[in-house]
């Protein structure tokens, strides 16, 4: 990838992710900021990801779950107020239809789930960046319930899910403009998987139909940056993902962005069926301090 000069809307910035399991793994943010170090080898990105496993925004919870799925709404203001973001960006929906058909009510709590995010986060002075959700994708999961079925859950989702994801999607494209920036992901990456299941009926980028493959997440990041205004690389996902994989700096930014987001996560706190609060994160500071000098020599001496 060639180098570029300017600076990128994310450079300089402290940038906030928040999300679910998806986010938590974070390979779509650790891609994002290869392709961001790669590419502006002079600018500096801050990014603090402490997305968190089962999570929603609209603080609903299936019956069958093992425990009352988290709500980002009781951490927000507290990672506001200890992160001091300068850029939000906010990834919901897979969980908050709790895996049901969509209702009037289930709908309502998303809208102000999503809402109260883009609110509070711009109170505190941040930009706001909304993602739709991923789509759900139905074809390897073994359980599925239908329409009539007594109760749905993440271990056995209504059949049409996706249905649910997609009018969140739709929702949250009109507020673009308006109250926040927002990315549209669930749109290309259904049609990413619509196409390649015309030569592979099989494809998906799944195992459970929830959470993405290394090569869906880097069709996330290659969709955020897109939405961003940058550009990356658009060959074939699987053989960028590989060549990603083996570049020694994709290893040293993976492991940077994961040990750091944990520092944070567990500084800002969370109950999920237990709560945890680090006192300090200090020494993740100093760490990633020291990590990311290094990430700056191995980029910088590829100009």
């Amino acid at each position: 990838m060639r180098a570029r000069s300017g600076a990128p809307f994310l450079a300089g910035k402290r940038v906030l992710w928040l999300g679910d399991s998806i986010t938590q793994q974070g390979d779509y943010i650790t891609f994002a900021e290869y392709y961001l170090d790669t590419i502006y080898p002079e600018a500096t990105f801050d990014f603090i990801s402490i997305g968190l496993a089962s999570e929603t925004a609209s603080c609903l919870s299936e019956k069958a779950h093992p425990f009352p799925r988290p709500c980002v709404q009781k951490r927000l203001q507290r990672a506001l107020a200890l992160v001091k973001p300068d850029v939000v960006v906010a990834c919901y929906g897979m969980n908050d239809g709790i895996y049901h058909p969509q209702s009037a009510e289930r709908m309502a709590a998303f809208r102000r789930g999503i809402e109260n995010i883009t609110k509070r986060a711009s109170a505190a002075g941040a930009q706001v960046v909304l993602l739709t959700p991923p789509p759900f994708d139905r074809l390897p999961v073994k359980r599925l319930a239908k329409l009539e079925s007594a109760d749905f859950s993440y271990l056995t989702p209504y059949e049409n899910y996706d249905s649910v994801l997609g009018e969140y999607a739709r929702w949250e494209m009109r507020l673009s403009g308006r109250k926040a920036q927002v990315i549209d992901l669930h749109t290309p990456m259904a049609d990413y998987i619509g196409q390649r299941r015309k030569a592979d009926a099989g494809f998906s980028f799944t195992q459970d139909g929830i959470h993405p493959d290394l090569a869906g997440h880097l069709l996330i990041a290659r969709v955020i940056l897109k939405g961003l205004g940058e550009v990356a690389p658009m060959g074939d996902l699987d053989q960028e993902v590989e060549r990603i994989s083996a570049d020694p700096l994709y290893g040293m930014v993976k492991r940077e962005r994961e040990q750091r987001s944990a520092g944070w996560l567990d500084y800002v706190g969370y109950t999920r069926e237990r709560t945890v609060k680090a006192e300090s994160v200090e020494a993740v500071e100093r760490s990633a301090l020291e990590m990311q000098s290094r990430i700056d020599e191995v980029r910088r001496g590829r100009r």
